[in-house]
């Protein structure tokens, strides 16, 4: 992991996730869909962190259910990693908020873009989600912070929606 981002909350996690030569598209910018395989990347090395090493959340079941990006500035390669903040936003009963902010490498604490995922725990064996147990919700406590704010949470009279709502 590698130090905390500006206005990132204090307990997010940071990864260093490489960026590809063939993330980018034809202006030599990271493409806009290659910024949810950098949110993945960092969710799976952030379930480790959290959940511990022992246990893997994603065998177990864990579903997408949306997703919401805010391009912030067009991101060029280097040969360095971008460094992907993670952390809960929020926790529902079977679901779970995860806020990003994609950042570039060490050195460079520009945000290019800040994003919102939202998970469901799902029991693959009975095909249906299923309930947080009381361990994960330890866990995702100590990593919870405000949500990111997005420009989908704008109201049109101006105002802006708040963490949590």
């Amino acid at each position: 992991m590698t130090d905390p981002l500006p206005d990132v909350p204090d307990v997010a996690s940071v990864f260093p996730i490489t960026v590809r030569w063939s993330d980018l598209d034809a202006y030599a910018h990271v493409n806009n869909v290659q910024y949810l395989r950098l949110f993945e990347e960092a969710r799976v090395y952030a379930f480790k962190a959290w959940f511990g090493q022992g246990r893997d959340l994603i065998d177990e079941g864990m579903l997408v259910v949306s997703q919401a990006i805010d391009y912030l500035l067009p991101m060029e390669f280097a040969y360095a990693p971008a460094r992907v903040a993670v952390w809960c936003g929020g926790v529902g009963g079977a679901s779970f908020e995860l806020g990003y902010a994609v950042a570039g490498p060490d050195g460079d604490d520009t945000v290019y873009a800040r994003g919102r995922v939202m998970l469901v725990a799902y029991d693959l064996g009975a095909g249906r989600p299923r309930r947080l147990g009381a361990d994960e919700r330890e866990a995702l406590a100590a990593v919870t912070g405000p949500s990111p704010l997005l420009r989908s949470d704008r109201s049109v009279g101006g105002g802006a929606r708040g963490a949590g709502t």
